[in-house]
């Protein structure tokens, strides 16, 4: 059920085309000493900062373009747009069912909003309707979107055949293609890719163009650009080919071989002023191409989509660690057998994957020196394995064992078994990324004085946008990109607590805190 809130406040403003709001951020600041005694001292001093957030109400006509569009996370992702928009009904043998966006944080999750009461999050601040979204995209596969569908064998086939006729107008345009950066197992599908004989610079202009052409043939607003294709192996970053925005563009002027496809895929969507989402885990986002973001003031955010196994991780750890416990090994198995299972088959493209599954218990074991005095030396040890098994599909199996210490020299073991499907998980996802990248497209904020100071003309220069890396999307990412030195948050709760409160902060409501004093003191109001 859809429920509008109205907050009233002298700390919020809504007009027609805005709402502004007012708000006190506060931190703390933290340094170690060691005191007269010897003893170490953690010096914590609080911090506020008074800010004016401006969020424009007008969302206008939004597009998105998938790199790997004819996968089975483009293809699914396609299909449930059109499900959704056509309130499509199908029979199983279980009953009647009907598309909905289970899965979605922003279109089937609520947040707090006082007492007992809760909101949907896409109707805390307006929010692009997915109904409204036009989609576009690349493939090294030509063929259209319903025989896609029909190779990721992700939808009951009911589905497939109720959106057959819509999902045959939409075909991949032509992708960039360098077998060197994926697995050679995918060579079979490479029929509709970029002239090979076209330089990085050339082929990054075409992709220019195809943004350009999308734009323009749907008069659209703005362009989102998500990357939902194989795993690329890892690219070399070193000074003189990528470490700044310079390098970088030099490098693909010169036709660099280790410019990776994804890469140039982003170049070209900064060049085009269009936010960059990376769904995979090679490191599309060398040094270069942050500066290049940044001098742009472009959104970019990354990297891997957190759907299955690894979020669960995100919780246990947290659980395990928050709880005292030791935990001290994880071994992660899993086997699949759709084509992202077999890409990954691949070492190097593996090896990827390894690297961001396995970063996700880091800022845990940082988080606690009782049980971790050495930090990483002590962090415990962290075994992942997926093997690519043809018949199951994208029905992956993933199976955990975590191994904790306890009281008294005791051993605590968890085994986890867990069935997914895999797209089904992530397609929702990708909708959140794109929906809360366009809203944050349309935030912007200045520093203020006071909360009780007039509020600003919405014309007024000091607005500006945050930061071109979105870390506000970590927790739908298995390594979130941050911006340098600041900290790298994994764990589920505090990065959808992120989310609410930045929500919070945009219609001037108070952070959530959990100490719901209002029932525990007898408060006069």
């Amino acid at each position: 059920m859809n429920k509008r809130v109205i907050v009233q406040s002298p700390y919020v403003k809504e007009g027609k085309e805005f709402i502004q709001s007012k708000y006190t951020y506060r931190y703390n600041k933290t340094e170690s000493r060691i005191g007269e005694n010897g003893e170490t001292e953690l010096i914590v001093k609080p911090q506020a900062c008074n800010l004016e957030f401006k969020t424009d109400k007008r969302i206008g006509k939004v597009g998105v373009m998938l790199v790997g569009w004819g996968g089975n996370n483009g293809s699914t992702l396609t299909a449930g747009l059109l499900a959704n928009k056509k309130k499509l009904e199908w029979e199983t043998k279980e009953g009647v069912e009907k598309a909905n966006w289970f899965g979605s944080i922003t279109q089937s999750s609520t947040m707090h909003m006082g007492s007992q009461q809760y909101c949907t999050l896409k109707n805390v601040v307006p929010m692009l309707n997915p109904d409204d979204l036009y989609v576009d995209g690349w493939d090294i596969s030509n063929l259209n979107i319903y025989e896609s569908c029909r190779r990721a064998k992700v939808l009951d086939i009911q589905i497939q055949k109720a959106l057959e006729e819509d999902l045959k107008k939409f075909t991949p345009r032509p992708a960039i293609y360098d077998p060197d950066f994926i697995a050679a197992n995918q060579n079979d599908r490479a029929n509709n890719i970029i002239d090979k004989a076209k330089s990085r610079w050339e082929q990054m202009e075409q992709i220019r163009h195809d943004i350009q052409d999308f734009k323009q043939k749907n008069q659209l607003d703005k362009v989102i650009i998500l990357w939902t294709a194989n795993t690329e192996r890892f690219c070399r970053v070193e000074a003189g080919l990528n470490t700044t925005a310079k390098e970088l563009l030099e490098s693909i002027k010169n036709n660099e071989s280790e410019v990776s496809p994804s890469t140039l895929y982003c170049v070209a969507a900064v060049l085009e002023g269009c936010s960059y989402l990376n769904g995979s885990p090679q490191n599309t986002f060398v040094p270069g191409l942050i500066e290049l973001a940044q001098q742009h003031g472009v959104f970019i955010g990354g990297d891997d989509f957190k759907s299955g196994q690894t979020k669960i991780k995100s919780v246990l750890a947290d659980f395990l660690v928050g709880a005292g416990l030791k935990l001290c090994s994880i071994a992660s198995y899993n086997h699949l057998g759709n084509n992202d299972g077999k890409n990954l088959s691949s070492p190097l493209q593996f090896r990827s994957k390894e690297v961001s599954k396995q970063s996700v218990v880091d800022d845990m074991v940082l988080s606690n020196d009782v049980l971790y005095p050495n930090k990483q030396k002590d962090a415990p040890d962290h075994c992942i394995v997926i093997k690519y098994v043809p018949y199951v599909g994208d029905s992956k199996r993933a199976l955990d064992e975590y191994i904790s210490e306890i009281f008294m020299g005791g051993k605590n073991t968890l085994v986890i078994h867990n069935t997914c499907e895999d797209s089904l998980l992530a397609t929702p996802l990708m909708l959140d990324l794109i929906i809360l990248t366009e809203l944050m497209e349309r935030v912007t904020f200045r520093q203020i004085e006071s909360v009780d100071a007039d509020f600003s003309t919405p014309e007024d220069k000091q607005f500006r946008k945050m930061d071109s890396v979105m870390s506000i999307l970590s927790y739908l990412f298995k390594a979130p990109l941050v911006n340098t030195n600041a900290p790298v948050i994994n764990a589920l709760f505090k990065q959808r607590g992120a989310i609410d409160n930045i929500l919070r902060a945009l219609v001037g409501i108070p952070a959530e805190n959990d100490m719901l004093l209002e029932y525990k003191l007898p408060l006069s109001n």
